[in-house]
């Protein structure tokens, strides 16, 4: 069997070592890089000094391909335009490539894309630029566009493209675009993200991708207040209903993608280890009998207060989510159904008492 996962890797010892036992179902891999907090699109507050145990881990795991996450949404000027900006990341990427540990970048930010491939022609030469998940390649025109533009650099074109979440609810839009890709850009991997879990069509997305970006330059992270307060979590807390309408896959629908697409991509680094371990079993055994939102990345704190039985979602959900029209005053569907498989849990006070002793 093919492997169809491309997951998140950690430095986490025992992480690593279920990765090397699962390692056939592994297409690739995709990874912060260290020795920096400004690069990809999740907080990370602290300086990550985790360079050996980056290489010794990858080393460990010589089948999939592995991709550095460079896809932060925007950068401090001064790392494009001074002369040294880009220096540790060139020095960074360069060690990993010359023990053959990447095989490409994760990005949005064409600039640094420009800025890369001048720097370092040969480095970039031999390494693929991968649009990432933010890009939002909803179509194949977007598709093309796209890799037109990394053909203005010296990087090399991706061995796969991740298409939008949102098609994952729209299965005739999603096999049109499919369709002109393999058509007009043959040899092309098409993958899709499984497991986000943010609201359908986000209206806060864009801003929150920015806000990220921005609490990693300056070091102080207020994203989850302004979604608490003013976004998408405060509106799934009154609404959690839309989560059904978020564009997830579930482990029981993904033959019907891989009808489709090459490959399945899992996302939930930044909740560790643990998470992603369950995530993947499930993915793999393509079944789970527990919470759904023990599943999805960004809706995963609403586990803590809810119990949605993925067991009790029909096998022809995804038919019945792609005919959705949007009217959802009209229509009750999901506010329904989200009621008949859902209970609240009861809340817990956390013993402290191991702590205080």
């Amino acid at each position: 069997m093919n492997p169809i996962l491309t997951v998140p890797f950690l430095t986490e010892p025992s992480y690593i070592d279920f990765l090397t036992t699962i390692k056939n179902h592994v297409n690739g891999l995709q990874f912060s890089l260290p020795g920096t907090r400004i690069l990809d699109s999740r907080i990370r507050l602290e300086n990550l000094d985790i360079h050996n145990q980056l290489m010794s881990g990858l080393a460990r795991l010589p089948g999939p391909k592995k991709y550095a996450l460079l896809n932060s949404r925007f950068f401090p000027p001064s790392l494009l335009t001074d002369k040294k900006g880009v220096t540790e990341i060139i020095k960074s990427l360069d060690t990993l490539a010359e023990q053959r540990l990447l095989d490409g970048i994760v990005y949005c930010d064409q600039y640094l894309l420009q800025k890369l491939s001048e720097e370092a022609p040969g480095l970039a030469a031999a390494l693929e630029a991968v649009p990432g998940a933010n890009c939002m390649l909803d179509s194949y025109d977007k598709v093309s566009t796209w890799l037109d533009y990394i053909g203005d650099t010296l990087f090399r074109q991706p061995g796969k493209i991740l298409l939008d979440r949102s098609l994952n609810r729209n299965l005739d839009q999603l096999a049109h675009t499919i369709r002109l890709i393999r058509e007009k850009i043959p040899g092309i991997q098409i993958e899709v993200l499984a497991n986000e879990g943010c609201l359908f069509r986000c209206p806060f997305k864009l801003s929150h991708d920015a806000y990220i970006g921005l609490a990693n330059v300056s070091g102080k992270d207020s994203t989850f207040r302004l979604n608490r307060e003013l976004g998408c979590v405060r509106l799934l807390g009154n609404e959690p209903y839309r989560i059904l309408r978020s564009p997830f896959i579930r482990p029981e629908d993904t033959e019907t993608y891989l009808c489709h697409v090459d490959t399945i991509k899992l996302c939930g680094r930044t909740l560790g280890g643990e998470f992603l371990q369950n995530v993947i079993q499930a993915y793999i055994a393509r079944r789970y009998e527990g919470n759904l939102l023990d599943l999805l990345d960004a809706a995963h704190w609403l586990a803590e207060y809810l119990h949605v039985d993925n067991s009790m979602l029909s096998f022809d959900l995804v038919d019945m989510l792609s005919l959705c029209d949007g009217d959802c005053n009209r229509c009750g569907f999901c506010q329904e159904l989200f009621q008949s498989i859902t209970h609240r849990l009861p809340l817990t006070i956390r013993d402290n008492r191991a702590a205080v002793d």
